[in-house]
């Protein structure tokens, strides 16, 4: 929800610092502004937004049912997935880079010995392998409960 704004005093505001949202059931999200004038304008931004559900506005609140998950939406939910999965290993790489650099310019200052610098190296090539091997992991787990019906 915060990736949906609505314009608050000529500002576009994310609509969970304008309302409080509740999720009562597993498939309805509640939306209660804190000003009941900008019904209208969270109504129209989860339009116009890529959620693909229909807001139910009765005057007071706004709600949401979210549909049982279709093969398709659900192949949708794996891509995004993976996609995220890419980003998060190409952050932990560059990481890694910025940290050998960094050894490598200490060894050039001759702060730490060209053996401590190789051993770093080989313990900091097995945190990242440990790390990028536990979000494979986490990744397939829920890549199964997505796929799940």
């Amino acid at each position: 929800m915060e990736r949906i704004q609505v314009d608050y005093y000529g500002a576009p505001t994310p609509i969970n610092q304008v309302a409080q949202i509740s999720v009562p059931e597993a498939r309805l999200i509640i939306i209660q502004p804190y000003e009941r004038r900008l019904l209208a304008d969270i109504e129209k931004a989860i339009q116009k937004s890529d959620l693909g559900v229909n807001p139910n506005n009765d005057g007071q609140v706004i709600r949401l049912n979210i549909p049982p998950l279709n093969e398709e939406r659900r192949r949708d939910m794996v891509k995004m997935l993976h996609k995220k999965l890419d980003e998060h290993k190409v952050a932990v790489r560059n990481i890694r880079r910025d940290t050998q650099d960094k050894l490598q310019d200490r060894e050039k200052k001759k702060e730490i010995s060209e053996d401590e610098l190789k051993r770093s190296k080989d313990r900091l090539q097995k945190l990242i392998d440990k790390y990028i091997d536990e979000m494979n992991k986490v990744a397939k787990t829920k890549e199964h409960e997505i796929l799940e019906i």
